[in-house]
């Protein structure tokens, strides 16, 4: 934390921060606005959501409560079918509208790049009608957006005896069609029990890589499953989840640099056991913190309040929560040199919040505590 700092952009980088005191001369002329004492943070990175998907969940969040589990619920016909099925009957139009709408609200809170996933349509039309949504939401309005294949979600239902069919249509139709359409940067995988195997995971992700899409996995979520050693074993960008990671599986993405990705808010709702952020931090992992944005199992974009249950079901400190949420989230995606930190040469994206600092930040959880938010030099929200 720099104190009595001052920040310098042109046009949409910033040129210079450091001490006030220590303003280079060839600032003298530059118009200055003063924050009046608040904090200036670097824009939030939500590097996890499903921001895409048609209709709600809420019935499954009272069966929870009433004692049924995720996989309960998924062998009911729930879960992520039931929000495949709603998708499927939403219209293009309708599903740019809610991610709009929300990417809109996400920006009032200092959220300045959001990773998209796929992953809730599961056949070719929908997939890529959920991927485009992503190419005109990038172009329509201010927020980055990092587009991410998901379909290897779960097996969807009409394949749920032809397993290894659904395999080779993501492998040898969507990637290529996704590829070719530029319509995402990363491939991802869910590697659980109820969804995808180490070895059905590793087929879709090298095929993946071969195509120019960089690895990302859902693993370990509710069971150790392997997820994470395979993701270091492919070089993927991150892990999520992990809530269930072995030491073994600590120690191969400690070797490989892999960045594990912890979404509180899904813990929270789902009643489990937090990751293991301390054995991670401890171990050398960067850990990021993400909000998990999706209809059944973290129905909130609320990055702040993930972050302070970072902080509190996972002891992370806040410093360190902020850090996943900037710097090691934007690594997670692969633009660290262009976001997630506030230096010279990357892009003016930053959100003054009315708190003298990160800790007070965490610790006074209020609706919204960010009064501006910048991405490109330009100011996109103003309370």
């Amino acid at each position: 934390m720099l104190r009595d700092a001052a920040l310098a952009w042109d046009g949409d980088r910033i040129t210079w921060v450091g001490p006030a005191v220590a303003i280079p001369s060839g600032f003298a002329s530059v118009p200055v606005e003063d924050a009046d004492g608040r904090a200036v943070f670097p824009g939030l990175v939500d590097c996890h959501t499903h921001l895409a998907f048609g209709g709600w969940r809420a019935d499954e969040f009272e069966l929870r409560i009433q004692g049924a589990t995720y996989l309960d619920i998924a062998a009911r016909g729930g879960g992520i079918a039931s929000t495949v099925r709603q998708t499927r009957a939403a219209s293009e139009a309708e599903l740019e509208a809610r991610a709009g709408r929300w990417l809109a609200a996400m920006r009032e809170l200092g959220v300045t790049t959001v990773e998209c996933k796929s992953g809730y349509g599961l056949d070719r039309d929908t997939e890529l009608r959920l991927l485009r949504v992503y190419q005109r939401l990038a172009l329509s309005q201010p927020s980055r957006i990092v587009p991410t294949y998901l379909g290897a979600h779960v097996v969807p239902v009409e394949y749920r005896e032809r397993r290894a069919e659904y395999v080779r249509f993501v492998i040898e139709e969507m990637i290529p069609a996704v590829a070719a359409g530029r319509l995402a940067e990363c491939c991802d995988a869910f590697v659980e029990r109820s969804a995808f195997s180490v070895e059905e995971a590793r087929a879709i992700l090298q095929a993946g890589v071969a195509a120019g899409l960089r690895p990302k996995l859902h693993a370990d979520q509710l069971s150790d499953g392997g997820g994470a050693k395979l993701a270091a074993e492919v070089g993927a960008l991150s892990a999520d989840h992990l809530e269930h990671i072995s030491d073994a599986g600590v120690a191969a993405m400690a070797a490989a640099g892999v960045v594990a990705v912890s979404l509180p808010l899904a813990t929270m709702y789902l009643n489990q056991p937090p990751m293991p952020a301390r054995r991670l931090i401890d171990a050398g992992v960067a850990v990021a913190v993400a909000t998990d944005f999706n209809p059944g199992s973290a129905p909130s974009f609320h990055l702040p309040f993930a972050l302070t249950l970072a902080c509190t079901l996972q002891r992370m400190t806040p410093a360190e929560a902020l850090k996943g949420a900037t710097v090691y989230a934007a690594r997670a995606l692969g633009r660290e040199a262009e976001v997630g930190s506030l230096e010279a040469g990357k892009y003016a994206d930053f959100a003054v919040f009315d708190v003298p600092d990160v800790t007070q930040w965490l610790y006074h959880l209020q609706a919204n505590a960010c009064v501006r938010t910048v991405i490109g030099g330009e100011t996109v929200w103003h309370s």
